[in-house]
């Protein structure tokens, strides 16, 4: 199996395959085409989270290093679509049974350890990758939204090419990034990113109602992201 698995490696280009790596989570084993060029430091935290998680929670935290780092460089769009890509092999799981709350956001390493979460969690570990790839905050937009096909609130990527234009919506039920106007199933409600807090509006960007730090589950989450990133 293993030399079935670096034949597929060195058969791919240098960019990174996202079909490879779900072959190599799913068989849980480790290969050099997973750690090279992670750094140092996150190879300690794979290590760290493997020993309390498990060797598959430490080969998704050296996946999410491969996939930052072959990303760099891209183009926007090309890092939109592997990071909606890699985060939405993750399972789903209600915060319910997977933290025992009825709300929880959290953290990206929080979510690769564990290796499942909720539409927020998909949705934050999203904007945070690409934040670190360098698109502006002000280009993107955490929204919660009503999914009007399944009633129940929900949470979305949303980013702009330009202040004025139609977002692509990153998403982990619909998992292809389309325009926002494609996306009749999902009613906003507000958004967000690291300053600002936003009143959905019929038409526009929304209504600007103050900063981000209002809401209580995005200042925690920023609190404990600091914690293990310490």
């Amino acid at each position: 199996m293993q030399r079935l698995l670096m034949r597929l490696v060195r058969l791919t280009s240098q960019r990174f395959h996202s079909g490879i790596l779900v072959i190599l989570l799913m068989a849980g084993i480790t290969t050099p085409f997973l750690i090279a060029d992670v750094s140092q430091k996150y190879i300690n935290l794979a290590k760290k989270i493997g020993a309390q998680y498990g060797n598959r929670a430490e080969l998704r935290i050296m996946a999410w290093r491969r996939t930052v780092e072959e990303s760099r460089g891209l183009s926007v769009s090309l890092q939109l679509q592997n990071i909606n890509n890699f985060f939405n092999m993750l399972q789903f799981v209600n915060d319910q049974q997977h933290w025992g709350k009825n709300d929880y956001w959290a953290t990206p390493i929080e979510f690769l350890a564990t290796g499942g979460g909720d539409c927020e969690d998909f949705t934050i570990a999203k904007y945070f990758a690409l934040r670190e790839l360098g698109v502006p905050d002000e280009k993107l937009r955490l929204v919660y939204v009503k999914a009007l096909s399944l009633n129940q609130h929900h949470m979305v990527l949303a980013y702009y090419h330009t202040p004025t234009s139609v977002p692509v919506i990153l998403d982990n039920l619909d998992k292809t990034i389309k325009p926002a106007i494609q996306r009749n199933d999902l009613l906003p409600i507000y958004s967000f990113n690291a300053e600002n807090l936003w009143l959905a509006k019929e038409k526009g960007r929304g209504q600007l109602v103050g900063g981000s730090s209002r809401l209580s589950l995005w200042t925690d989450l920023n609190n404990r992201l600091t914690d293990l990133e310490g």
